[in-house]
C-alpha cells in the first residue's frame, strides 16, 4: 500500500495503484450508478488524445519540458493502444462537471509518465497530474471535447449496424415485390397492397432517420478544447490555443473545429440534446415497425400469419413448439431504454445554470449508452430477424381477396354511393351477386 495526502487529509491506495487519492475520493464519495469509467473505452480514449494533444501543445509554446511531454505522450499513446483501462474506476454519473473522471485520467497518465522516466507511482514529480497532464486545460473543455469524440467514433458502428439492416430490408422488398396481400388502417381491413410496399416503407424510413442523425452527429465535431472552464481561455496562453486544436486533429485523426461562441460551448449543450433527440425517434419508429413485425406475424392459425419470422429459439416455456416473436420484442424493449437515457439526457439541458452546464457528462454517458444498445439490437434485428423472415404467400393471397379489398375494387369501378346504396339494400349478398355476374349489375 502507499499513502497520498491532499488538503482533506491522507488516503491508503494500492502501491500498484495508476490512481491517486483525487480518484479515490471520487469513488468513495461520489459513487451511487455502478458504472465505472473503464466501461466506455471509447471516452477514456478520447480523453487520452486530449491529454497527448495538450501535452504537444504545451511543448510547443515551450510550457513544458521535453522530457516531461515525451512521458505524458508516451502514458497516452499506451491508453490509447487499450492498457491500463482498469485502472478507470470513477463513477461516470458522479457530480461535480466531470471531475472526477477529469482527474482518474490525469492521475493515470502521471503515474504511467513518472514510471517511464524511473520515477515510482505516487511521487508526481517531475509529472503533476494537474501542474503538468492538466496544464492549460479545465475539466470543463477537456470533458466537454472527450464525451463528443467519443460519441463520433461510437456512431460509426451505429451508422454501420443501421446500413446494413436498411440493405436487408431492401432485399426483401425485392423478394416481395410479387406477394399480394391486405392493407390495414385502423386495425380493420383495407385495401390490397403489396408486401413489398410495406417494407419499402421501413427502408425509406431508416434511411431518412440515418440522414437526420448524421447532421446532428456532425455538429458535435465542434468542440471548445482551449476555452478552459467558461470560454475564455483563463488559464491557457495564446500560443497554446493557438495550436491545441490541430494538435487534437492530428492525434485522433478526426476533423474537428471550434465552436462559434464559446461562452455558449460551456453554458448550453443543446447539440447533444439534439443526437439524442434524434436517437428517440429513431428508436420510436423502431417500435413500431417491431411491432408491425409482431402483429403481421401473429398466429398461426388465429392471427394475421402474413409473414414467418425465425424460429431461433424455443420462446414458451408453456406451449411446446411455439414461437414467439422474441427479437421484436426484444428491440421494443432496448428502443424503450432509449426513450428512457433520451429523458435523462434532456433533464440535463433543463436544468443547465449559468455559465457552466455541469451535467454535461451524464448527457453524454447516456447518449453512448443508448448508441450502444441501439447497435446490439439493430445487429440482432438484422441478423437474427429481417434476414430470415418470409412471406406467407398462400395466407397473403387469401387475405387479399377478402371482402373489403372487393368492396374497394367494385366502388373504384361504380363508385362511392352506387356500392354503398347497394350494401344498404342487399347487404353482402347484393355484393355477391355483382360479382358472381361478371360486374352486371341486376335491376
Amino acid at each position: 500500500m502507499r499513502v497520498e495526502e491532499d488538503v482533506f487529509g491522507s488516503v491508503e491506495l494500492p502501491a500498484d495503484a495508476l490512481y491517486g487519492i483525487q480518484t479515490v475520493r471520487t469513488i468513495q464519495n461520489l459513487s451511487f450508478s455502478n458504472r465505472p469509467l473503464h466501461q466506455y473505452p471509447s471516452y477514456i480514449k478520447a480523453l487520452a488524445g486530449v491529454k497527448k494533444a495538450a501535452a504537444l501543445a504545451n511543448c510547443e509554446a515551450g510550457l513544458l519540458p521535453s522530457d516531461s511531454v515525451n512521458a505524458i505522450t508516451a502514458a497516452c499513446e499506451d491508453i490509447l493502444e487499450g492498457d491500463h483501462h482498469e485502472q478507470f474506476l470513477i463513477d461516470v454519473l458522479h457530480g461535480g462537471g466531470g471531475i472526477g473522471a477529469n482527474m482518474n485520467v490525469n492521475e493515470v497518465i502521471a503515474n504511467l509518465a513518472n514510471e517511464k522516466l524511473g520515477i515510482k507511482r505516487g511521487s508526481y514529480h517531475p509529472v503533476h497530474p494537474i501542474d503538468s497532464v492538466n496544464l492549460s486545460q479545465s475539466t470543463s473543455d477537456v470533458c466537454h471535447t472527450g464525451i463528443r469524440i467519443a460519441i463520433i467514433h461510437d456512431f460509426q458502428d451505429l451508422h454501420r449496424g443501421i446500413t446494413l439492416l436498411i440493405e436487408e430490408l431492401e432485399k426483401k422488398v425485392k423478394c416481395f415485390i410479387d406477394v399480394t396481400t391486405i392493407s390495414r388502417t385502423c386495425l380493420q381491413d383495407g385495401m390490397r397492397a403489396r408486401l413489398s410496399d410495406f417494407f419499402s416503407g421501413y427502408v425509406s424510413m431508416l434511411k431518412r432517420r440515418l440522414s437526420s442523425l448524421e447532421e446532428r452527429v456532425d455538429q458535435l465535431h465542434f468542440i471548445n478544447l482551449g476555452a478552459t472552464v467558461i470560454g475564455s481561455g483563463l488559464g491557457a496562453s495564446p500560443e497554446y490555443r493557438a495550436v491545441v486544436l490541430d494538435k487534437l486533429c492530428e492525434v485522433i485523426e478526426m476533423p474537428l473545429g471550434l465552436r462559434q461562441n464559446l461562452y455558449d460551448a460551456a453554458q448550453n449543450i443543446d447539440d447533444l440534446a439534439a443526437v439524442s433527440s434524434e436517437l428517440r425517434l429513431l428508436s420510436t419508429c423502431l417500435i413500431k415497425m417491431a411491432k408491425d413485425l409482431r402483429l403481421l406475424s401473429s398466429g398461426p392459425e388465429a392471427g394475421f400469419g402474413e409473414i414467418q419470422l425465425s424460429a431461433i429459439q424455443a420462446s414458451s416455456s408453456f406451449f411446446p413448439g411455439k414461437i414467439n416473436p422474441v427479437v421484436p420484442e426484444t428491440v421494443i424493449q432496448c428502443c424503450f431504454q432509449v426513450l428512457a437515457s433520451d429523458r435523462a439526457v434532456q433533464a440535463t439541458l433543463e436544468h443547465g445554470e449559468l455559465n457552466l452546464n455541469v451535467f454535461e457528462g451524464a448527457a453524454g454517458i447516456n447518449i453512448l449508452e443508448a448508441l450502444s444498445m441501439l447497435k446490439s439490437t439493430i445487429t440482432t434485428f438484422h441478423k437474427n430477424c429481417i434476414a430470415g423472415l418470409d412471406a406467407n404467400r398462400e395466407r397473403c393471397e387469401e387475405l387479399s381477396n377478402t371482402f373489403i379489398p372487393v368492396i374497394i375494387d367494385l366502388k373504384e369501378q361504380y363508385g362511392y354511393a352506387a356500392v354503398s346504396s347497394l350494401l344498404k339494400e342487399q347487404g353482402r349478398e347484393g355484393v355477391k351477386n355483382l360479382i358472381s355476374n361478371g360486374g352486371e349489375k341486376n335491376d
